[in-house]
């Protein structure tokens, strides 16, 4: 399996503070990567370092084996706060039609090509019918949904989101879930959770960020009872293993 990202011995500080400390992650766009961990622990630090936006202090970040400020066209960012100003009239179709503006020739005018596939995203997160609406009438998840499209609107080969479900109730946030998981039988998936229990039951990967990281792979449900403690390590005990070891499969059976 090939590695899209790899980030080698990396650190970051912000004005001499460590945020993040010797971090290794290999990533394939095959993955579905939840980022969890505590509030300032360096989960979005992380992000934007693989993203490019920012540089490592210390050790190297490959995006599709290049520097990934080179390749920033072949991924899509999804920022927490998406809109801010949620009163501003723009129709749903332009909201998506902003994720063509590196693919159109021009900056006023998009093609039929460009508008074909702001509709064909839309379609695909299940908001079509809501192409000529104002972005202020939806709610939250449908917006976000809408902003999802934006990002997929750029024909992009990973699609990262910072924290995407914040501002959402529990039934809007497994959806957004649920069209993740969909979405990532053809494109990576690196999602910032808070609910970790939500975002177990979807990913594939989970990292547990505090400053340092720690890869885990998601147990199958049918395999979630199965929990060995020596597992936990005498520095690092992570939510994720002590919810894998107690978890119930009621919540989203039908998550693959």
């Amino acid at each position: 399996m090939q590695n899209d990202i790899i980030l080698k011995d990396v650190s970051f500080n912000y004005e001499n503070a460590p945020i993040l400390e010797n971090i290794n992650i290999e990533y394939s766009k095959e993955d579905f990567l939840a980022i969890i961990g505590p509030n300032g622990g360096g989960k979005s630090t992380l992000l934007k370092l693989m993203i490019g936006i920012l540089k490592p202090q210390k050790g190297m970040v490959s995006l599709f084996g290049k520097n990934p400020s080179d390749v920033s066209e072949r991924i899509s960012y999804v920022p927490q706060d998406t809109f801010a100003n949620k009163g501003f009239p723009i129709q749903v179709i332009d909201i998506v039609l902003m994720g063509r503006l590196s693919k159109s020739k021009s900056f006023s005018f998009y093609s039929k090509k460009d508008k074909a596939i702001a509709l064909e995203m839309l379609d695909k997160v299940g908001m079509k019918a809501y192409a000529a609406q104002k972005i202020n009438a939806l709610s939250g998840g449908q917006r976000q949904r809408v902003f999802i499209a934006r990002a997929l609107a750029s024909e992009a080969e990973i699609l990262f989101l910072d924290e995407p479900t914040a501002s959402i109730d529990t039934a809007g946030q497994i959806d957004v879930f649920k069209l993740l998981k969909k979405l990532n039988e053809s494109i990576g998936i690196i999602i910032i959770s808070h609910d970790i229990n939500v975002a177990m039951n979807y990913a594939t990967k989970v990292a547990h960020v505090n400053k340092a990281l720690y890869l885990h792979d998601v147990p199958k449900a049918k395999n979630i009872a199965i929990f060995d403690a020596k597992a936990l390590s005498s520095t690092h005990i992570c939510p994720i293993e002590l919810i894998t070891a107690t978890r119930c499969t009621h919540l989203h059976t039908d998550a693959h």
